[in-house]
């Protein structure tokens, strides 16, 4: 069954409330709805080794927090470690209260919030990008976060039960937060980020879930979580070994999602890029990552530079190029087109370009190459831009493959075999892969 239809099946389900996960392979998985939706420009707070940009679209899912529980709506970010909350003004524990924006969580209203103070174990967590302080006064443990825009703001760590299972939930640790997103276009609004990579406080590391899965479809922008062992025996998925170096390197973010970029093809064409390009360097810098918190996939130099060459290339009896050295959408994406406004790119005439991993390969064609920059035009033409971007123009140290690709396909991270795996789209979906 092509993992699209079972990413559509499954949307069928109501947010389920299943046993606690098992240690077993049987062990039945949590669902959970999971949507893609606009976010406000400049509203996204950002730990300092994320993209220091804002993304036009994130992953949200919906969870119930503290006792009684409260509804809130998270953006699922592989990307980054702490969860955070956008708490109710006054509600944040140790210093002033901020004006908040849009859904907050009301702490004070729950019975099982508990701030943590400066001498826990938490508090002195090094796996931040900015390890936590203590504020004198209060002797509660602070935590900040930088925003897209260059400012940044700060909140109390405390902890709190996660409701996702019927069995005892588990207490977790987040940031309570003073600001975050403004309410999304259509009404609902975001109040935090449930940090999903491999840190030790990272919400799948604290509720002991060592499997989780989503699937998100182009149709609608809708797919399901699955928090647990997925057990679907007619989607066997392809799997990749999670890479890590034996040293601690600078530059290299031991708790993200990394895997074994060796190549990229486009229109079936191997590109000349060394194999040294496309891994990790002495320093640790060149690592590839999953990130389900950006939206596009970013290249850094040489590998982007060969990938935009070739791509040009193939297309120019196609497209024709926009040619605006001037012009870079999102300050990273330079190789754009001009498309005649109200018509859409030509998606099936385009070249697919296929990223090569230890042991798999994600194919991505189509639908999911161009992106139509709004609100951007030229003469009567719209421009649309390549959905890969320059890491080097950011700047990044890393290749990261954002959820735009990650689009009609099943995504697993297994924590316990550190194996990212993935099924291939049908035919009919316009991006396919199995990394």
């Amino acid at each position: 069954m092509p993992p699209l239809l079972v990413c559509l099946l499954l949307l069928l389900l109501p947010a389920v409330r299943r046993p606690a996960e098992a240690a077993t392979p049987g062990a039945k998985p949590r669902v959970f709805p999971l949507r893609a939706r606009q976010v406000p420009a400049g509203a996204l707070p950002r730990p300092p080794s994320k993209l220091r940009f804002h993304h036009n679209v994130s992953l949200t899912v919906s969870l119930a927090v503290g006792t009684p529980p409260q509804n809130v709506t998270m953006v699922l970010d592989t990307g980054s470690e702490l969860s955070w909350l956008l708490c109710a003004p006054g509600h944040q524990g140790g210093g002033a209260a901020t004006a908040a924006r849009g859904a907050s969580f009301r702490a004070r209203a729950s019975s099982t919030f508990a701030a943590v103070s400066c001498g826990s174990a938490q508090c002195r967590s090094r796996d931040l990008p900015a390890p936590p302080s203590c504020d004198a006064a209060s002797r509660q443990c602070r935590v900040s976060l930088s925003y897209a825009d260059g400012s940044s703001s700060d909140g109390a760590l405390a902890t709190d039960v996660f409701h996702v299972g019927d069995a005892p939930p588990p207490r977790s640790a987040f940031g309570c937060m003073a600001t975050a997103y403004d309410s999304s276009p259509d009404g609902v609004a975001t109040a935090g980020l449930l940090g999903m990579n491999r840190g030790a406080l990272s919400f799948v590391s604290q509720a002991s879930t060592r499997r989780f899965s989503y699937c998100i479809s182009d149709r609608d922008d809708a797919g399901v979580l699955l928090l647990g062992h997925s057990d679907l025996p007619f989607l066997p998925l392809n799997y990749t070994p999670m890479y890590q170096p034996t040293l601690p390197l600078p530059y290299f973010d031991r708790v993200a999602y990394s895997v074994q970029l060796i190549g990229i093809r486009v229109g079936g064409k191997p590109l000349p890029i060394p194999a040294s390009v496309l891994a990790p360097d002495h320093t640790g810098a060149g690592q590839t990552m999953v990130d389900s918190g950006t939206q596009f996939t970013f290249l850094l130099g040489d590998a982007y530079s060969a990938l935009k060459a070739e791509f040009l290339k193939q297309t120019r009896p196609i497209l024709p190029a926009l040619n605006d050295p001037n012009f870079a959408f999102q300050e990273a994406f330079d190789t754009c087109f001009r498309v005649p406004a109200g018509r859409p790119a030509p998606a099936a005439r385009l070249p697919a370009v296929t990223l090569l991993f230890k042991g798999a390969e994600m194919v991505v064609s189509g639908d999911r190459l161009l992106y139509k920059v709004p609100g951007e035009r030229r003469g009567g033409d719209g421009v649309w831009c390549l959905t890969f971007g320059n890491a080097d123009m950011v700047p990044l140290t890393a290749y990261v493959i954002g959820h735009h690709h990650q689009m009609n396909v099943w995504v697993e991270y297994d924590l316990s075999a550190a194996a990212s795996g993935s099924r291939p789209s049908s035919a009919t979906s316009p991006a396919s892969a199995s990394a």
